[in-house]
């Protein structure tokens, strides 16, 4: 299956990538991506999927766009 995957600020650098689609197999998860992407698991973030919020546990399809960024306050 084809997601696309964006990052958003500070995950840009470590990950080396601000958009990119990328293929996966079996029955991936939002989680999978942000191993996938090299996101510190104790960082705080948000994840959405298609424009709406989702957990790290929830099912990724096909054609899916998702967007990780970090929480952030200021103001």
């Amino acid at each position: 299956m084809r997601i696309t995957i964006k990052l958003i600020g500070p995950l840009i650098y470590a990950a080396g990538f601000s958009e990119k689609e990328i293929s996966l197999s079996g029955s991936p998860t939002a989680g999978d991506l942000l191993a996938r992407a090299k996101v510190d698991k104790k960082r705080p973030v948000i994840i959405t999927r298609n424009g709406r919020a989702v957990t790290a546990a929830d099912a990724l399809r096909d054609g899916d766009r998702v967007v990780i960024a970090p929480i952030y306050s200021g103001g």
